[in-house]
């Protein structure tokens, strides 16, 4: 029985983005402890506000404070948190309008089990201890048996508004290869690349997908491939990546696509060992392996001349 290889993977980037004058003021205002609505021109307020309206389309600029307290429209309970959201420990995600407004918020709400979270409870804010201008400076709803809480008439207006924010996307998930991946990871450990030929069109394939994407039919034989190869198109990295063990290179650097010889598909590398300046297409590489490595680190120029556009331009 074959191994099964398995690994988990993450896809992380942060996403910088600027605000218009309707979020910025939102979330300047949870930072002060101030929850702003917008209100539409037939009078309902949108909380959290958008800045147009969905109904009619028309841009709406009008802010109005909205009170701290709310009432549950809806909820659906979270057994296991992830990493990332409101708690820790298992709570209720919850559609909260709150008074003086006409839709309701989505955030987390703490109680202490399902039992105690019903449609059309009531709820508060609980501030987080630190604010910096965000939705998490709303830490959660609370259960709230008191008095309603009133609507303020704050404008909007801020000494110090937000202009931006940066929000950190991440996706992490278990990646397991099929039978053809398996292959070409296990002749990597080798220091070998193999793809596979397709039976009708006779391309071959690298990293090999196990059918062919053009005929649609299963490959099976296996061929090795270079290790030279050449850059059919490239780009100049400019900005820093995550510190992660692979990922921690000085800017800028060079990630190309390479067509090994022998194959009929580029794969992507970094190219090291020249100025990144003078990379160019048609420029004849070879892997560099560290010790122990599965993969090659970086290709680096071989000294050959560069290959002619005609042998790659079907490549690109």
């Amino acid at each position: 029985m074959p191994e099964v290889l398995k690994a988990p993977l993450v896809v992380e980037f942060p996403f910088t983005r600027s605000l218009g004058p309707v979020q910025s003021a939102f979330l300047t205002g949870l930072r002060e402890r101030v929850v702003l609505g917008v209100k539409t021109t037939d009078g309902r307020t949108l909380v959290p506000p958008v800045e147009y309206d969905p109904v009619t389309a028309e841009e709406i600029r009008d802010l109005v404070e909205v009170a701290p307290t709310g009432t549950v429209t809806t909820w659906a309970w979270n057994h296991e948190p992830r990493r990332g959201q409101p708690l820790t420990t298992p709570f209720a995600w919850a559609l909260v309008r709150l008074d003086g407004a006409d839709t309701a918020l989505l955030h987390a709400l703490d109680a202490p089990g399902p039992d105690a979270v019903r449609t059309g409870m009531r709820v508060r804010v609980r501030w987080a201890g630190e604010r910096t201008g965000a939705i998490t400076d709303i830490a959660c709803f609370e259960p709230y048996d008191g008095e309603p809480g009133q609507p303020g008439d704050h404008s909007g207006e801020f000494a110090d508004p937000l202009t931006g924010i940066v929000a950190p996307a991440r996706l992490d998930y278990t990646y397991s290869p099929g039978r053809a991946q398996s292959d070409y990871i296990h002749a990597l450990s080798d220091r070998r690349t193999v793809g596979e030929r397709c039976p009708s069109c006779r391309k071959v394939y690298v990293p090999p997908r196990g059918a062919c994407p053009t005929c649609g039919l299963a490959t099976a034989e296996r061929v090795e491939v270079g290790p030279r190869g050449t850059v059919t198109t490239f780009c100049i990295v400019n900005i820093k990546a995550a510190h992660t063990a692979n990922l921690d290179i000085e800017v800028p650097y060079v990630y190309a696509h390479i067509a090994l010889d022998g194959a009929d598909l580029a794969l992507h590398a970094r190219i090291g060992g020249i100025p990144y300046d003078q990379v160019r297409m048609g420029l004849r590489v070879e892997p560099v392996w560290t010790e122990g490595a599965r993969y090659p680190d970086h290709y680096r120029p071989t000294g050959e001349p560069d290959a002619d556009y005609d042998t790659f331009k079907e490549l690109l």
